[in-house]
């Protein structure tokens, strides 16, 4: 019993440091931040007849440090815009669920994506979060 025990803490020990490089090599110097977009978004959906909204707080998740952060800063009235445009767009189908919520996020961050690179050639934009999501229909 004594043997079985010596033997698997020299395994331990040897395998012990693969993994530590392993690990090591995954985790490359980015800066990661995020930006609250404020305020609020309070908007109407679904088209003509009865009045449904959509309130909900957005953050980005950004990478590429101060840069990035300045280029996103810079283009914030043009963000909101293709955000609010995308979820006035929005359907009740697409609110109903998880996901379809998890669309729409997706959805609407390709659409910031797409912007930026308009704009600048770079999107910046890592992630798209709902901080808060909220309907009234």
């Amino acid at each position: 019993m004594r043997g079985i025990g010596l033997i698997m803490l020299l395994a331990s020990l040897l395998v012990a440091p693969a993994f530590a490089q392993d690990e090591g090599e995954k985790k490359p110097d980015v800066q990661v931040s995020y930006i609250d977009i404020k305020p609020s978004f309070i908007i109407n959906y679904g088209g003509t007849g009865k009045l449904r909204y959509v309130r909900c707080d957005i953050a980005l998740r950004l990478e590429g440090g101060p840069s990035g952060q300045s280029q996103v800063r810079h283009h914030m009235p043009y963000i909101r815009h293709a955000i609010v445009m995308r979820l006035s767009r929005t359907q009740d189908e697409e609110l109903s669920s998880m996901e379809g919520r998890e669309l729409l996020r997706q959805d609407v961050l390709q659409e910031v994506r797409d912007m930026l690179i308009r704009e600048d050639g770079e999107q910046f934009v890592d992630d798209l979060l709902f901080n808060s999501f909220v309907v009234q229909r």
